[in-house]
């Protein structure tokens, strides 16, 4: 069903939606084995070219399927493309500043693709049934599908061993994710709003461990759950929403929790001069993120760092208590719907999730000091951008009213979230347009 769209007041309403350009390329330049993404758009008026490569001016000609235009960068430099355009791809050299010499030049060569152009105005719900599965965060993976800011995706997700809902592997071990989605118009310095509309569990069981993550361990722990890290097998009661641990005996018996399904992996593709991340890691791109606030009816904010964004996901949870402390959460295929919005000229610094009830910012890095004081920057941002607040007042905020959890231990990165709830900003006004630091 289409629905409008709707942003709260914390999305910063007045920032205005991209509007694609008549003629949208996004063209890929190898530089010595380096590939670099950059939106070109085009307006052709008979055979004069003007528009933007990266944000920088154009000039130049098309002359039937030869295309050549000068991109000026903002040091003043000419950056000269020489083109061929046959249907919707072209191909072609450029001649541009050296890295390192401005004086000299470097002859590099060139691809492009055209974004295809919307059929409608109106937003569209796209069912997508994956194929295959990337086991990396890469900006150079073809995107599966092409959607529009406003859309929505449906679509279904193995679980972290590469399984999928007939218990069938798919794909290798280490969280596979489905996608790229490619979303038009998104250029770098914008934030994707991505809300989870629907995650529903797609199989009756659920696979996890036992035992305790090492950052976890006393070295009493760490004797005791030396034998420990087994397989669980747990069943999922779809009909009553609970899980229980499978052939369970003595005190859990009869235990039995109910379920909250979340995706472990939500990320845009990181940014040039970024290697691929494994799907197993985190960072500013969002990635294994595991924080089990990624849930149904929750948006989720990442900033844009490749063109079209390039969003992945997967790695289904049926349940997943504070820090994923047994390694493994409830592990499961999850059948999904998220919509997909886009905030222009509006960077974060970190992964952002708004509920109904709170905002959060999340620090991910390699030790806990570090990831909270990520996750504190965040919320500083956040409340600087959305409220208006100088450093100062946002402090004063922060101090009486923040609430930190511990999101993951079980990866390479600590995870940490700072979280407000939004009853205690309700009398703040809010400053739609207002960047912070």
């Amino acid at each position: 069903m289409r629905t409008p769209l709707k942003w709260s007041s914390l999305l910063l309403s007045a920032f205005p939606f991209g509007v694609l350009a008549a003629d949208q390329w996004i063209l890929t330049t190898d530089l010595w084995g380096n590939t670099a993404q950059q939106t070109l758009n085009l307006d052709v008026q008979g055979a004069r070219v003007s528009g933007t490569l990266g944000g920088d001016p154009i000039t130049g000609r098309l002359e039937g399927a030869q295309l050549q235009f000068t991109a000026t960068d903002s040091d003043g430099q000419p950056h000269h493309y020489d083109g061929r355009i046959e249907g919707n791809h072209m191909q072609g050299r450029s001649d541009e500043p050296d890295t390192n010499n401005r004086s000299a030049r470097a002859a590099h060569s060139f691809s492009a693709w055209r974004v295809p152009t919307r059929a409608d105005a109106g937003p569209r719900l796209h069912a997508f049934r994956p194929t295959d599965y990337s086991n990396t965060f890469d900006a150079d993976r073809a995107a599966v599908l092409v959607i529009w800011p406003g859309d929505s995706v449906q679509t279904r997700t193995l679980d972290s061993g590469g399984v999928d809902e007939n218990g069938i592997t798919r794909a290798l071990f280490g969280n596979p994710q489905v996608g790229p989605f490619f979303v038009a118009g998104a250029e770098p310095g914008d934030t994707l709003a991505i809300t989870l509309q629907s995650l529903g569990l797609n199989r009756d069981y659920a696979d996890s461990l036992d035992g305790i993550v090492g950052r976890l361990k006393t070295p009493r722990i760490a004797t005791e759950t030396s034998k420990l890290g087994n397989p669980v097998r747990w069943e999922l009661d779809r009909v009553r929403g609970v899980a229980r641990p499978q052939g369970a005996s003595g005190g859990l018996r009869n235990f039995e929790i109910p379920v909250k399904p979340m995706l472990g992996g939500l990320a845009v593709a990181p940014g040039f001069g970024s290697p691929p991340f494994s799907t197993g890691d985190t960072g500013d791109f969002g990635g294994n993120m595991d924080f089990n606030a990624v849930v149904q009816g929750n948006t989720v904010y990442l900033q844009v760092q490749q063109p079209g964004a390039l969003l992945y996901l997967g790695d289904g949870h049926a349940l997943q208590g504070d820090g994923e402390t047994s390694q493994w959460a409830l592990e499961t295929s999850l059948d999904v719907v998220l919509k997909v919005e886009l905030i222009k000229n509006h960077p974060i610094a970190t992964p952002r999730v708004e509920s109904p009830t709170q905002i959060m910012t999340l620090g991910q890095a390699g030790s806990s000091d570090d990831a909270l004081r990520l996750a504190t920057s965040g919320m500083l941002q956040w409340l600087r951008q959305a409220y208006g607040l100088d450093m100062s007042q946002a402090t004063q905020v922060l101090g009486v009213a923040a609430q930190y959890s511990v999101v993951n231990l079980a990866g390479r990165s600590v995870g940490v979230a700072a979280k407000i709830d939004k009853s205690v900003l309700k009398s703040l006004p809010v400053a739609a347009g207002k960047a912070g630091d």
